[in-house]
């Protein structure tokens, strides 16, 4: 009997030592301090997004309109990633206006070397950032010829990005299908239509490879094309970010 007790504890302990957990803040800006910045389809965007994540953890947090302004997303995500341990994911999104080099809270912008800092003080084992918002793909610069991540300081070998567009790109809200059309695509690809190999569990790279596709071909006849972005290193892609 105590052979057995014992071996269920180390059971037990293996599984508190290897067990992932998920930390989601989720942030959306439809109506801002200043109203004629407002846009229609950000708050939807993030409860959709919410949706999605409860089914994957219990570990979900929303921020938003008024209550996603800068120093609550912040406070927010600071207290999320300091509560991750080193086996555990980190997630952040947001849907709202975005401008060269960072987002727009509620009330005041939040730069991607903002967020890098406080993602990169997590020690988490990665973490993945949503943006769907104009000039998105800013959160990467060019240095001398190659690219990084927008960084205070900040490692940023476990950190991957998915961005509505390139940084000179506008990201586009779709009138008709209630969303952002970089959202929906994220929406329908973590709910089973990225997994190109039939496993039921959807990889970085199989999630971005759909995303792309699918918000390109559906913006290349406009005025306004879009192109979604992946900033993640190599050993990050065939991470799998859910299952369904």
């Amino acid at each position: 009997m105590k052979r057995v007790f014992l071996f269920s504890v180390i059971i037990s302990l293996s599984l508190s030592v290897y067990a992932q957990n998920t930390y989601v803040l989720v942030t959306g800006v439809s109506r801002y301090a200043e109203q004629a910045n407002n846009l229609r389809q950000t708050t939807k965007d993030a409860t959709s997004f919410k949706a999605v994540m409860d089914k994957q953890t219990p570990n979900v947090s929303i921020l938003t309109s008024k209550y996603a302004n800068h120093d609550n997303v912040l406070a927010k995500l600071s207290s999320i990633c300091k509560q991750a341990k080193k086996n555990d994911r980190v997630v952040f999104y947001f849907s709202g206006h975005g401008f060269p080099g960072g987002i727009m809270a509620y009330d005041n912008p939040i730069y991607y070397n903002e967020l890098t800092r406080i993602l990169a003080s997590s020690a988490a084992r990665d973490k993945v950032v949503y943006v769907d918002a104009c000039h998105a793909g800013s959160v990467v610069k060019n240095n001398g010829g190659s690219y990084e991540v927008v960084r205070a300081a900040a490692s940023q070998d476990n950190m991957i990005f998915f961005m509505a567009c390139r940084g000179d790109e506008y990201s586009v809200e779709g009138n008709w299908v209630g969303a952002g059309y970089f959202t929906q695509s994220l929406l329908k690809g973590l709910r089973g239509k990225a997994d190109r190999n039939g496993d039921r569990a959807i990889s970085v790279i199989e999630l971005f490879k759909y995303v792309y596709n699918d918000v390109y071909n559906r913006t290349r006849k406009m005025s306004i094309r879009q192109h979604p972005q992946l900033i993640a290193p190599k050993n990050c892609r065939e991470n799998i970010l859910a299952r369904w």
